[in-house]
Parts: C-alpha cells; structure tokens; sequence
C-alpha cells in the first residue's frame, strides 16, 4: 500500500520546525496490570491500573533465584509484574531505602531541557528524588526534588543538559514509607524554531507490495553482508529456520502476507521459553535500513503495526548489519501493539553508542511469552540531509551570546599548509566557547556529531591536540576574542591561536600536600544489620570545604591521592558548611583500597544546591563535599592528600594550596571539627556568600553589565 506519508517525504523538503511544545513520551499506567519495567530490587504494585509504591516498609524478594531454587525468604502476598515474574510481599520492622523506573525508553536529544509532568499523590505529603539518566556511570543522570502532595495533583518539574539520546526516569522515595500513588507520566520540550530540512526515503521496498521472490530476495541469508540490507523486514520465530549448531534460530525475510486489504510483513511469534531476560528474544522482528549510521545524524523512522493480541510493551534495541548482531540495548523505546493498527513516527538522533547501526530489533517476548502474531507495513526511513565537513560555531556565555548552530562556519582546507583552517568570533562578538562538528543544519545533529582535544586548549598555533569524536563537547578557550582555529583531519590533530583579545591568565594551582588522617571509629549497626541499629553511613565523615559558596552549574574538578587501612566504600553527598546537608549527589562514590590511589572527578554543582531554603530562612548554597566513612561498620584509618578543588577552566583554586583548614572531621559522637596538622593555623574558610562574583542562571560569570537573571550573594535576581 503506497502511502500518502512517503509521497510527502519525497517532496525532499520539509517545512522547518515551529517554536512549539513537543511531547516526547507519555506513559499512562492503567494501561498496564502490572509494572512494566526492569526491576531494581521494589516492586511497585497496581491497583485499579494505578501504579502504586507502598513505602519503605515493604521489600520485594523474587519468588525464585536466579538458578530456578526457591527464594530464602516468603510471604502469603505474591506480586506479578506485567511481564509474570512473581515476588513476594514482605513487611520489614524499619524502612529499608527503596527505587523504580517510573518510565524508559525516552527519546531526548543532547543538551536538551525537558518537563516532566505526572499525575500523582501520597497517603502524607512527602518530597522525593527523580532522576533523569541516560547511563549509569557518573554524570550520566540529572536529579530533581519532587513534593507529592496527598491530592491527585499533576505535578511538574525540570530537567537541563540532558546529555544521552535515551532516557528513564527513576523515583527515588528512599526511606519514606507513604504510600505514593502515579496514574501518568508525560515528557515534553520545547522545539526552538530552526531552518527547514530535506529528508531523503531510503527504503524502495518499505510498503510490502512486491514479494521477495519478485524483488530477487527471497534466498538472502541474514549474514550475507553484500545482500541483507537490501532486505528491509527481517523475522525470527522459534521453531523455524535452525541454525547450523542446532541451537537456536536464526532471521529470515519476514512472510508477506494479505491482511486487512493490504499485503504487509507478518511475524508468526511462537511461544517463548528461554529462561531470564533472553525470553525477550526467542522471537524478534528487525526494520533494516539500506545503511548504517554516523553519529549525530537524525534517523526519521515511520512504519504501522499491529497484533492478533494486547502485548502492553516490547523492547527495541539497535542492531548492526546483520540482524541479531546486537549493538546498543536503546532505540525508539518500548512499543504497545493492540489487535488495531496504529503509527509510528519518531526521530532518532544517532548518540555515539548508536554509531554503526542498521537496524531496530523488536524483542517481541518482552512481557508475553504467548504465541502471537505481529503485522508491519509501510516500513520507511528517512535521513536528514545535513552540510558534512568541520563546522565551528562560537559562544561568549558571560556575555549572554548563544551558539547559531545554523550558521556555524565551515573550515577551509588549506592546500599549502595541508590542514583545514577557520575564523570564529568578530569585532563585536567575541567567544570564548566554541562547538567543532562534522556536521551542520540541525542543532541535535551538530552537538551529537562534535570534536574534543585531549588536553587543555592553548593560544599557540604550533600546539597541536589530539581529537576524538564525542557528543556536545563545547570547548573552553583561554580567552575570549577572534580565533583562528587549525585542523588536521589526516593526524586527528587541532591547533587554536587568538587573532584578537584577552587572555586570561590562569592562577598556579598546586595540591595541597596537607596528610589528612582519618581514624574512623567503629560504628553501630544499622536496622538492615541487626534489629534496633542505630548507626549511619555518615556516623564517621570528613569535608573538603570551598573559600566560598558555589552556584548551581559551576563545573569543577576534584584531585585528591587517597588510601585506607582496609578496603571500604565512601559515599559523597553536597552539603553547605560541614554537617548541613543538602543533597545526596557530589563526586560519587570513593572505593579506598591499602594502596595509594589518584582520584580525578569532574563535578558540577547540581541545580538543588543553589540556594536551597534552610531553616530560619536563610538560603544554603554548596561549599563543601562531605564523604561517608561508615559504609562499612568496621573502624578503619583514611588518608587523603595532594587535595585539588577548582574551577574546571582552571581560573580559580577553591581551596587554599597550603594548610588545613579546608579540611573538616567528624568522628562517631563528635561535631564537625578542622583537622588539625599540627601547625595551630586556625580555620579561615569564609562562610559568608559570594560578595564581588555575579553569576548567570547556568552559573557562569558575568560582567556587570550583564542583563538578565543572575544569581548576586547567593540570590537569584533579574537585572534589565
């Protein structure tokens, strides 16, 4: 069936996207019976279609292990998920601390800014963690703090620089034990106006109406690499097409078939029976596009799909060029099929895990292991025709001048020196960021597609960083002015030179080589140790403290050599001075063995700790880094020393370089105290907010002049 949506894409160009509200994902729960995620340790349970987190005093235990034999713990209330794995319900006589996906599989593009909006209250008002990630390493995810209120209420909140092409959000409750309740999740953004694109079709077989017979296809194996991307669906059904080992099943080219008037691509789902997550893909369908895909480039993919039965939620991952050649666990999320037929359209923005791509797998036993039958037609991909070469585009953020991607300058390749050259930055606009891509005419596009040096950028035209690819690396320069920008696509290489304006001389920043000792006493259990513990992971703790408050957005870097007398885990968390918390995040996890080790962090201050009310009214802004020394319950000595804490451009050491008194200690029992070195110094950390620097709202300082909102003692205040 020739559609009407194909014939549009082949007008080739399209009209550029509106300055408008997009909805990226919604997901509303009472479509499921329930949860439809993966499982990370809670349960949350569904009642009446509402998803439903009974609290911290509840703990999930799968009802079996992961060798088929029983769980060591049980109780009479048995929990299913959508997909049937079943957990019991077991009451624990103090709150243990508790997660779960609230959605995955969220198309975002980089750098972007999103709202969150959910339908949902609490048996008590109470107030929760929500992450946004796109990984799980560290500053792979953004943090909000959400208030639930204890009416249906449809709460919203924000997310910045998201940093990934896919997404989850996960709550965070902790140890609160109300119970909260969520009827729907919505993800939006808002869509800045850019120029029209044009978008290429790439399939000429996507709609089914020729056989594979016709189309001389019909024997191509799906590891025949000079052939099977000529093949846009492929299918995989138990029981059929063994394998040469006699093991398992390999793809095909899916049948097509007549159905509802239409011939289409039909998947014939036997029923699964692997054990553990690989029961997803005892069947699968693959859309194969004609070629694989450059990081940063936009994919619009279109098809219709249906099943002879309700499946709530299959997986999809990306695929290399042979189908089943798995590559990345993400694409365009789950999908829901119901006995109609429906339509997809998305557009994908390839990240840098995506690279290499050439299809999107379908895990079609993601939650039903039934027999089932599932339809596509009117298969279709599209790619963005975007400039290609190295593109540069500049920003001054202290001055408020955003980047135009759009009209990003395009290197000149240089016959006689051998290397590409380009200008960014004028008389009246100087920069001091920069963004270097291959790619140009989309925004999403451009910062997937961008370059980073190794090592620090330099006013020297003879010095010569290596590059690598890497997703919206925006580039900090050591002045703001006119640049003139060298790259060597031959040796991977670029060279920067300042043609016009200041330099900023950066400060010498050495490591403290204060010895900061330690001795952690041991600590009380805790309740999940033994019944009626008292002990905390922060019972023992020790603080590098700022010269001065920090804004939300600040980047810095922590350095520090570090060693304990036994192996243990330290947790860091954000506070203000020493002993007043603010937030859970900072530099992540610090894993202490006997011997010496160099700990290198880069760390932004996130947007909770700026200017969070304490109480009495005063606003608390982070200046200093607590680490947990009771993770472990056993007394143990740390030692850190050659402590570095800066601003990441290198402008501003945060500590004093001698001395130690941005060094703090709290033993089991005591108060935040200043180590004590033995010089007698006492401790000059100004813990009053910042007096003479003014800050815009992504924390970076501005003249005085600057319009706007910008953040003044520790305020935020709009300047006209």
């Amino acid at each position: 069936m020739k559609k009407l949506f194909t014939l549009i894409a082949l007008l080739a160009v399209v009209m550029g996207v509106k300055a408008e509200w997009v909805e990226d994902y919604k997901i509303d729960y009472s479509q499921n019976t329930g949860f439809p995620f993966f499982v990370m340790g809670y349960v949350p349970e569904w009642v009446d279609g509402v998803m439903t987190d009974y609290g911290a005093n509840f703990k999930y235990v799968a009802t079996t292990k992961d060798d088929g034999s029983p769980a060591d713990e049980s109780s009479d209330v048995i929990v299913k998920t959508q997909g049937g794995a079943e957990y019991y319900k077991i009451s624990l006589d103090a709150p243990e601390w508790h997660q779960y996906f609230i959605a995955d599989g969220i198309r975002t593009e980089i750098d972007g800014a999103y709202t969150i909006k959910a339908m949902v209250k609490a048996s008590e008002a109470c107030t929760i963690n929500v992450n946004m990630g796109w990984g799980w390493k560290d500053g792979e995810q953004a943090s909000a703090t959400v208030d639930i209120p204890t009416e249906w209420t449809e709460v919203e909140w924000e997310y910045t620089g998201i940093g990934g092409a896919s997404c989850n959000l996960v709550a965070q409750p902790g140890t609160v034990t109300a119970t909260i309740e969520w009827k729907y999740v919505t993800v939006s953004h808002f869509q800045k106006e850019q120029r029209p694109v044009e978008w290429i079709e790439d399939l000429t077989n996507g709609d089914a109406e020729k056989s594979w017979e016709e189309l001389g296809l019909a024997d191509v194996k799906f590891n025949d690499q000079e052939n099977n991307f000529k093949v846009c669906a492929w299918s995989k059904e138990r029981m059929r097409n063994m394998n040469e080992a006699g093991d398992g099943w390999d793809p095909f080219p899916a049948d097509i078939e007549e159905v509802d008037g239409s011939r289409v691509f039909v998947c014939h789902a036997q029923p699964a029976i692997s054990s553990g997550d690989a029961s997803a893909w005892d069947n699968q369908f693959w859309i194969q596009s004609p070629q694989s895909w450059k990081a940063g480039t936009q994919i619009k993919v279109h098809f219709r799909y249906k099943a002879s039965q309700d499946v709530s939620s299959t997986d999809t991952q990306i695929h290399k060029q042979n189908p089943s050649d798995y590559l990345i666990w993400h694409a365009i999320g789950n999908i829901h099929f119901t006995t109609e037929w429906q339509e997809f359209d998305d557009v994908m923005t390839i990240a840098e895990d995506m690279a290499g791509g050439w299809s999107i797998a379908f895990n079609l036993n993601s939650v039903v292991k039934d027999a089932v039958t599932f339809y596509f037609d009117d298969l279709s991909w599209q790619h963005m025709k975007l400039d290609e070469g190295y593109f540069v585009a500049g920003a001054n953020p202290s001055e408020g001048i955003d980047y135009d991607l759009d009209n990003a300058t395009q290197f000149e390749y240089s016959e006689e020196d051998g290397f590409y050259v380009a200008t960014v930055g004028d008389k009246k606009s100087y920069v001091s960021q920069i963004m270097i891509s291959t790619i140009r005419g989309n925004d999403a596009a451009f910062k997937g597609a961008t370059l980073k040096p190794a090592g620090e950028i330099e006013n020297n035209p003879e010095k010569w960083l290596d590059y690598t690819p890497a997703s919206l690396a925006k580039l900090n320069l050591p002045g703001a002015g006119i640049w003139k920008v060298y790259l060597d696509d031959a040796y991977k290489k670029m060279a920067f030179e300042m043609l016009e304006g200041d330099i900023i001389e950066k400060p010498e920043i050495n490591p403290n080589p204060t010895v900061v000792t330690i001795n952690a006493l041991e600590r009380d259990f805790t309740n999940a140790e033994q019944e009626g513990g008292t002990g905390q992971a922060w019972d023992n703790q020790f603080w590098i403290v700022a010269n001065r408050p920090l804004a939300a957005g600040e980047t810095t870097i922590v350095q520090f050599k570090y060693k304990s007398a036994i192996p243990a885990k330290a947790s860091t968390q954000s506070h203000e001075m020493p002993g007043n918390y603010i937030h859970w995040a900072a530099i992540g996890d610090v894993n202490f063995t006997e011997e010496w080790q160099d700990f290198n962090a880069t760390f932004t201050v996130p947007a909770e700790c700026d200017g969070t009310m304490a109480d009495g009214g005063f606003l608390k802004n982070l200046q200093s880094i607590a680490f947990n020394l009771s993770e472990i319950k056993d007394a143990n000595t740390y030692e850190l020393k050659d402590i570095v804490w800066k601003l990441e451009d290198g402008t501003e050491s945060l500590i004093n370089q001698t001395g130690s008194e941005n060094f703090f200690v709290k033993v089991l029992g005591g108060n935040p105290e200043m180590f004590n070195d033995g010089t007698g110094i006492s401790s000059v950390v100004n813990n009053s907010t910042v007096p003479t620097v003014t800050y815009n709202i992504a924390g970076q300082r501005v003249s005085k002049g600057y319009k706007g909102i910008v953040i003044n003692n520790g305020r935020k205040v709009l300047v006209k």
